[in-house]
């Protein structure tokens, strides 16, 4: 044990771990998530005297979700901390997640002393190698002055476009070890201008004479700045738009006449149809990992602008013809400025698939049967109850597919999807960083049974940070998601059912406020009252899936392999 003295004195000391301490703040880092362990210990003890705020959670996976999510939030990376060996192990699928589907977040994972990371000894691995596939940025601080050098080149590397995860491996001996080095400053990024004027021109003039010009936004399209940019842009020169599921909120209610809503695992709806007879797409922001280009551009009969602040993935079905590579908001400012003027007037054809979209708005309600309750009504309901302020944190599942189909949000960033890696178990923590992100806002995650075990122990987490989110379980015992993929293309199921601990007593045991809807009667009131209460609140939603086999015959078999 040390004294006093020895304590005062070692704070005083500037090791390589409060220099990466020191060098996150700078950062303007205000949460870390993580879980502690034996070759972290040394960075986690800096986190007593000084530092962001540790919230410490109960899986390193769900630290991951947490981390990207801050990053998707806000455009800069939230920061995970955890051990080596399955403690890094554990961050990967949080990672290919953030890369995938462009989340910027920074990983760190202690590993063993330098002199032992050769041997086969105790959690020893080679954690860089294990996320170099995973992540922009993998490296090792194998000096202990090059602490604050690894944080700023992992931010600007999980900033850099298109962002992702970045990841540190910080050796036990190291983190220890003192250092004079100065705490680097921030670097941010350099700003990327519009791109060149004489294509955004070339751009303009082919939309121009376009006959059945359409937009498709993508995740880019629903960062703030891009999304103020494209509606002033669609003011000025009306066009009809699609978005992608990571697009949501782009379109506000005032521009909905343009819009024919979601494109992604369905064929044959609304916005397929338009981008079906389309002879110009302007992709803003997107990628194809969104929606893939083999299910909207067969035959290749329609010419294609790419609009983005990094090159596209050039593949057999994506081949533009003009790459506008900047900033996207002022790429988008200066297209519009070179656009005369135009309103929006629907043909024959137009209004006929206008009537489609329509109906998807607003569906007849079902009326359920029994005690279970159809996902249907349990959307249409949450829409009714919810503003255009409220996060909703959505989770992959049958959930992902009637929120994708019915719910609509028209403020970005605020209906959050997976749909890159379709990621399991995101919902929870994906709200979770939301209200440490937004204290003020309400928020909501939407999630399965499945996914819902999948990271329903961070709960406990969430109540003792004193979050306030709302948590919706569509409970129906099985994987429900794959079940009904099953049926139709083999007419029977196979390893998709499983059982449920009572989730009202469960979560109770976790410190949260449980409810559940006992019959269709009680759904509206209880969702209403879950709302309405602070804290962490879970409700039990006995869900009837009957109705999946009916729209999973529009599904496209590939998006799900």
């Amino acid at each position: 044990m040390s004294t006093p003295g020895e304590a005062k004195a070692r704070e005083k000391q500037q090791t390589a771990g409060r220099l990466l301490i020191r060098s996150l703040m700078q950062q303007n880092v205000k949460y870390i998530f993580g879980i502690p362990g034996g070759k972290i210990m040394p960075t986690f003890d800096v986190l007593r005297d000084e530092g962001p705020q540790l919230i410490v959670c109960r899986h390193e996976q769900n630290a991951a979700f947490m981390a990207a999510a801050v990053g998707r939030l806000t455009g800069r990376p939230g920061v995970c901390l955890v051990t080596s060996g399955p403690g890094t192990g554990n961050l990967v699928t949080g990672a290919a997640t953030a890369t995938t589907e462009g989340d910027p977040m920074v990983a760190i994972g202690g590993i063993v002393p330098l002199a032992d990371t050769l041997k086969q000894t105790h959690q020893s691995m080679d954690s860089v190698a294990v996320m170099k596939p995973v992540t922009k940025f993998s490296v090792a601080i194998n000096a202990p002055e090059a602490a604050g050098e690894a944080v700023v080149n992992a931010f600007r590397a999980a900033m850099t476009p298109r962002a992702g995860a970045s990841f540190i491996a910080f050796p036990r001996d190291v983190q220890g070890a003192v250092t004079e080095a100065s705490v680097p400053p921030p670097l941010p990024l350099p700003p990327l201008g519009a791109a060149p004027e004489d294509m955004i021109r070339r751009a303009a003039e082919k939309i121009s004479k376009a006959k059945s010009p359409v937009i498709l936004l993508g995740m880019g399209a629903s960062e703030p700045r891009a999304t103020t940019a494209v509606r002033a842009l669609l003011k000025r020169h009306a066009l009809p738009v699609v978005g992608t599921f990571q697009g949501a909120g782009a379109i506000s209610r005032e521009l909905l006449p343009l819009f024919f809503g979601r494109v992604g695992l369905f064929r044959n709806q609304p916005g397929d149809k338009l981008l079906a007879r389309a002879d110009v797409v302007l992709t803003i922001g997107y990628d194809p990992v969104e929606f893939d280009p083999s299910f909207w551009n067969v035959g290749k009969a329609r010419a294609i602008i790419h609009l983005d602040d990094y090159p596209c993935d050039i593949d057999n079905h994506y081949e533009p013809e003009l790459e506008l590579r900047g900033s996207v908001s002022d790429t988008i400012s200066a297209l519009a400025s070179m656009l005369q003027e135009q309103s929006f007037t629907a043909g024959p054809e137009l209004q006929a698939i206008q009537a489609e979209w329509k109906a998807l708005q607003n569906p007849p309600d079902p009326k359920s049967h029994g005690s279970s309750v159809y996902p249907l009504n349990t959307v249409l309901a949450l829409r009714s109850l919810v503003d255009d302020d409220t996060i909703i944190a959505c989770d992959m599942g049958s959930v992902h597919i009637w929120m994708a189909r019915h719910f609509f949000q028209f403020e970005p960033r605020k209906l959050l999807f997976t749909n890159g890696q379709q990621t399991l178990g995101v919902g929870i923590p994906w709200a979770m960083a939301a209200s440490f992100t937004y204290p003020s806002k309400k928020v909501v995650a939407v999630v399965g049974d499945g996914g819902f075990l999948f990271s329903s122990m961070e709960l406990e987490t969430a109540v003792r940070s004193k979050l306030n989110i709302t948590v919706l379980v569509f409970r129906d015992g099985s994987y429900n998601m794959v079940a009904f993929q099953q049926e139709l293309l083999y007419g029977r199921t196979s390893g998709t059912d499983f059982g449920n601990p009572d989730i009202v007593k469960y979560v109770e045991s976790l410190g949260c406020v449980g409810m559940r809807v006992n019959k269709p009667d009680e759904l509206v009131p209880t969702l209403r009252k879950a709302l309405e209460t602070p804290g962490v609140v879970v409700v039990d939603i006995p869900t009837d899936y009957s109705k999946n086999v009916e729209i999973g015959e529009h599904v496209i078999p590939e998006a799900w392999d």
